[in-house]
């Protein structure tokens, strides 16, 4: 990497094969430091923790989270052609894959030296690709670590304890020498892209638990039948499974480049993810300390927003679901979102793709809020049946103990990359494993 000494490990893990990548994809979870205190694997490791390096650390995050330019878009939808698609919310890209571009999820990371957030979600592209569509690695690493900002010295207070980590990941998770991501997604503004995807399409919302129509939906004939509904419930369930899919693709891009590095780790769901926010309500257990609120409506508090990094499209942080609305416009219309004629892009001509689109009007707004403010209205909080803030999988990466693995496996247990990963990766340290 620029200004740093490059570990010989680099150019090896640059020429690793995704199909060995997928094919030696494992959870490998024994780490050094690690212990196992019972059963058929008891084990105790002799080593010490070992954190990653900064570049090491760097390049996990990257593959997690990383910017990858500017994203295609979708191109035409029939119903409204021949304008373009206008369901994205962001311009550029990253690593995994986001429904329709909606692009609501943020990275945090924890490790001994602290707690951080990637503040990439709306970063224009990375770096200009080439003739061959190419990007360099060491480009994107570089504005990956410029987009890092430090939240809290110390690793992420969540005790390694049920019920804040479930019983079989007590011994392993957030362990001295770890390092956890931990991709948050904002379902409240998933959803409210959620409800413009639908009235693009001529559908609206229909409250399937109280059995009637949104009021005053009739108001809004003109950009959808009242009749043509998709109902809450589903609406809901399908941004929280949209979501749950672009943080898992995160982690999942994370796994494979855990194999191309020799690192340790796996993508797993174990941990409390309201206490991983904050709101476990227990002294100390601090978590990213998000703001949540309770109520007798609900079976579990509803997390919102960390004030100034994250904050949920829902009140308190936008006075009414029409503020959030329109923050959201501001986000695809604005300046830098991905239907604003001055953002850059890929294409030969970028400002004319980007205004090509049709812009939400007055009426299109009001009809979406309409929706939103019912929901929240009826039920609370929005979205009103899952979570405002979500969090699904976690990805964490350590280095392994090998010697627990010849211990108890047979050969095979784990990569080349793992086995020479110390000389290639740490070349000034002791090789003795």
């Amino acid at each position: 990497m620029a200004g740093s000494a490059i570990p010989p490990g680099f150019e090896d893990m640059l020429s690793f094969g995704l199909v060995e990548a997928l094919l030696g994809r494992r959870s490998r979870r024994f780490f050094r430091g690690a212990e196992i205190p019972d059963g058929v694997f008891a084990y105790r490791s002799r080593h010490e923790p070992m954190p990653l390096s900064e570049l090491e650390k760097l390049l996990v995050v990257t593959a997690c989270a990383g910017n990858t330019g500017w994203h295609n878009m979708i191109y035409r939808a029939q119903r409204y052609a021949p304008y373009l698609s206008n369901y994205a919310a962001a311009a550029g890209g990253r690593i995994f894959p986001s429904a329709a571009g909606f692009h609501t999820s943020m990275t945090f990371f924890t490790d001994d030296t602290g707690v951080y957030v990637v503040n990439n979600r709306d970063a224009p592209a990375s770096a200009d690709r080439k003739k061959d569509s190419s990007l360099e690695l060491d480009d994107v690493v570089q504005a990956m670590r410029s987009h890092i900002t430090k939240l809290q010295d110390g690793r992420l207070k969540l005790p390694s304890e049920v019920p804040f980590v479930e019983a079989h990941n007590t011994w392993v998770s957030n362990k001295p020498g770890t390092l956890l991501v931990i991709p948050v997604a904002d379902l409240a503004q998933h959803m409210l892209l959620g409800l413009c995807y639908m009235l693009q399409n001529g559908l609206v919302l229909y409250d399937d638990i109280n059995k009637r129509q949104i009021p005053g939906i009739d108001r809004f004939k003109a950009l959808a039948d009242p009749d043509s509904t998709w109902p809450i419930t589903f609406v809901e369930q399908l941004s929280l499974a949209e979501v749950s899919v672009e943080m898992s693709t995160s982690c999942y891009a994370g796994t494979l480049m855990l194999q191309a590095m020799g690192l340790g780790g796996w993508l797993y769901d174990g941990i409390d993810p309201i206490s991983v926010l904050g709101a476990s309500g227990v002294a100390g257990v601090d978590g990213l300390g998000f703001r949540y609120d309770t109520d007798d409506r609900w079976p579990y508090p509803n997390p919102t927003g960390l004030d100034g990094v994250m904050e949920a499209h829902c009140p308190p942080h936008y006075a009414d679901m029409r503020a959030a609305v329109d923050a959201v416009c501001d986000r695809k219309f604005g300046k830098g979102g991905p239907y604003h004629p001055a953002t850059p892009g890929p294409w030969k001509d970028s400002a004319g793709v980007r205004q090509a689109a049709q812009v939400h009007d007055e009426a299109f707004r009001e009809c979406v809020a309409l929706q939103a403010q019912y929901v929240y209205d009826t039920f609370g909080k929005f979205p009103g049946t899952v979570p405002s803030v979500f969090i699904c999988t976690y990805l964490q990466a350590h280095h392994l103990d090998l010697e627990f693995y010849d211990k108890f496996y047979q050969p095979g247990a784990y990569l080349h990359t793992h086995a020479n990963h110390n000389r290639q990766w740490h070349p000034d340290l002791s090789q003795n494993q």
